[in-house]
């Protein structure tokens, strides 16, 4: 079993950035595909990014591209994810969720979830 938790959220200004980190219980993390997923009053989860294994895939959202970044340690079992240039259409409560299968299957459905941390852009 994994257990997921997420820090970093907080308030940040327009064009302002946040670094997000998801930290697992699990020493074998790098045995999980990893994704963050966010989900903004009154709409769904939709997803933002996700990691391959090893470090050496990653996979973005069309609205995260250029401005949202992830990544990952193996050896501190944690993952990031660093957003620039923030506008309030990025408040939401941001989830790091893990899998297993292949990375480039482009699912919503993930084994383990974190609690969520909020983000809260401003303008």
């Amino acid at each position: 079993q994994v257990q997921l938790i997420e820090t970093g959220g907080g308030l940040v200004q327009a064009g302002g950035s946040r670094r997000l980190s998801c930290v697992s219980s699990k020493p074998t993390f790098n045995n999980y595909i990893v994704a963050w997923f966010r989900e903004a009053p009154g709409k769904g989860r939709e997803f933002v990014a996700r990691i391959s294994r090893d470090g050496g895939m990653t996979s973005y959202a069309d609205s995260a591209k250029g401005r949202i970044t992830i990544s990952r340690d193996n050896v501190r079992n944690v993952v990031f994810l660093e957003m620039n240039n923030l506008s309030p259409e990025d408040t939401a409560v941001y989830y790091c969720a893990a899998r297993g299968g292949i990375f480039s299957t482009g699912t919503n459905t993930y084994d383990y979830w974190g609690q969520g941390t909020q983000v809260t852009v401003s303008s």
